[in-house]
């Protein structure tokens, strides 16, 4: 397999929608029509059905973490395995599925760090777990796990190429929780296990 089929095969896994696919399953309303209008794992939640939410969560990370094992499995070389998952991470920030529209990519992103390295996942799991449970701010602790990524990726890994790929990841999280960041600064930020009435949040 080419590299470039590699990649393209990645970014189509990762922009199976799992929130719209599992929310059906469950008889549940679209989450792009309530709450955040996000497709991922918090908005589902949001739905009161949390078996469905653990699910969407599990499905959105599972898609990242296969990019890069699969990858490494064919034959290619971590860097180009990295490349693998932020492609499927691309891919469910602009899923082909939904006109280029998509999740924020926080357990995408999460599957990822796991395929590249397990220890740079739990250590922004950590993180995420740490803020969420302080603040109860889906999107402040997924903010700070992301910032918390390219470093940990310094650490364990060093210099290479795949902590650069791992900045990106960074970069387009923050991109896509711009609103966010807004709502944190007002005040007026959903909170972890808010009903749809609460508003957006991430």
């Amino acid at each position: 397999m080419s590299t470039l089929l590699l990649i393209v095969a990645a970014y189509l896994l990762g922009s199976i929608p799992f929130a719209i696919v599992t929310s059906r399953l469950f008889g549940l309303e679209d989450p792009r029509k309530y709450g955040s209008g996000n497709p991922g794992a918090t908005n589902v939640l949001r739905s009161g059905n949390k078996a469905a939410a653990v699910l969407t969560l599990l499905g959105d990370a599972l898609k990242g973490w296969l990019a890069v094992w699969a990858a490494l499995r064919l034959g290619f070389e971590p860097d180009i395995a990295a490349l693998a998952g932020l492609a499927a991470f691309l891919g469910h920030v602009f899923s082909l599925f939904l006109r280029f529209n998509g999740g924020k990519g926080v357990a995408t992103a999460l599957g990822v760090l796991a395929g590249v390295d397990a220890r740079i996942a739990i250590f922004c799991a950590v993180i995420w777990l740490m803020v969420a449970y302080t603040t109860r701010y889906s999107s402040a602790a997924a903010l700070s796990a992301a910032l918390a990524a390219p470093l940990a990726g310094l650490l364990f890994l060093g210099a290479k190429p795949a902590v650069g790929l791992l900045a990106v990841m960074t970069a387009v999280l923050f991109w896509r929780h711009k609103e966010n960041i807004a709502r944190l600064r007002a005040g007026t930020e959903g909170k972890i296990g808010g009903k749809k009435k609460d508003g957006p949040a991430a």
